[in-house]
């Protein structure tokens, strides 16, 4: 039987922005990170962060009533478990992802004039602006991907190759839980110039740096890095229409040794595209974001790899989130 809503039960979903955006600017305004270990009033904290008092102490109180802050006379502090996951070096620290979601609800406010004009949303930045923007973002990808790579590479069993190529590596999230686990690989990481320093910083942390080439360029532009004789495409086939797929698919498939095989970890639809429901939301997210991506189905991944010259589709995972895997094989015509 289907749901009955109440109008109660409506409006409780149509506030739900409400207490995001607090959070989300809070975040961006980096206040738990300097409110962490000291307590503070709001004119105080509006003076260091250059912000205006009144807004600010709004802002402090509406964190202080969702138990974000702890209000002791006008002095604001930072709950110990709040700091682990809200403020710089936090245990579980999650910025990078609530200010990414930050430029996410910027461009999902905007909804309906997608629907009316077909176009995404363009030029929303923070205050935190375009680079700090950029880096958010692949400090969300790195802080979501994290704590479920390994285990899912595991899921997948024991694979066989020498050279892998991580398209759009990002700091190397991924890569890094691959040759953790395969030893004697080594791996190349391609993405945005931007990006790469972040990817060494990592990867010099880590101490494996002497095992991962770092290639800077754009895969909508540059031929991709040859040598390898797996790929990694993560999180990736989303931001793309299925005609930027077949050209990335193709470029993959010429870069690939002989016998390699292409991994492509994403969302992937039932054929009602409902389901999974994260997929049917998810696919909103790449229509305010992107002039072309969306969520796909099995069988159009499977369809894409075949016209670029891929053999045998098929799942190596099924999953309902974004953990789910598609294996493809270039023909070893040697």
């Amino acid at each position: 039987m289907a749901k009955r809503w109440t109008a109660d039960e409506l409006m409780e979903l149509v506030r739900g922005f409400q207490p995001a955006c607090v959070i989300i600017a809070a975040a961006e305004l980096d206040v738990f990170t300097i409110l962490h270990g000291q307590s503070m009033d709001a004119p105080s904290l509006a003076d260091r962060i250059k912000t205006d008092p009144r807004a600010t102490a709004t802002l402090l109180d509406a964190l202080a009533a969702m138990g974000l802050l702890l209000k002791r006379d006008r002095a604001f502090e930072v709950p110990a478990d709040v700091a682990a996951l809200l403020a710089e070096g936090g245990g579980h620290c999650m910025l990078g992802m609530v200010r990414h979601l930050g430029n996410c609800l910027r461009r999902w406010g905007q909804l309906a004039r997608v629907v009316m004009t077909g176009r995404p949303v363009e030029d929303e930045v923070s205050v935190r602006g375009t680079a700090g923007d950029v880096a958010s973002f692949i400090r969300a990808m790195h802080e979501i991907s994290d704590p479920v790579a390994a285990p899912l590479l595991e899921s997948l069993g024991s694979l066989s190759f020498k050279h892998l190529l991580d398209v759009g590596g990002g700091s190397g999230t991924w890569t890094i839980p691959f040759l953790r686990r395969y030893p004697q690989a080594k791996a190349t990481i391609f993405d945005l110039p931007e990006v790469i320093p972040m990817a060494a910083k990592l990867l010099k942390g880590v101490g494996l740096a002497d095992r991962v080439r770092l290639v800077p360029g754009s895969f909508y532009i540059d031929e991709l890095p040859t040598g390898a004789d797996l790929a990694w495409v993560s999180a990736i086939v989303h931001q793309n229409s299925r005609e930027q797929n077949r050209t990335l698919f193709g470029k993959l498939f010429a870069a690939l040794a002989p016998g390699g095989r292409i991994l492509i970890r994403d969302i992937v639809m039932e054929e009602s595209r409902t389901s999974p429901p994260m997929g049917a939301f998810f696919a909103v997210n790449m229509l305010v974001a992107t002039p072309g991506g969306g969520t796909y189905t099995f069988s159009e991944l499977r369809a894409d790899l075949e016209v670029s010259g891929f053999i045998d589709a098929r799942f190596l995972r099924r999953g309902e989130a974004m953990d789910s895997v598609v294996c493809a094989t270039k023909p070893d015509r040697r």
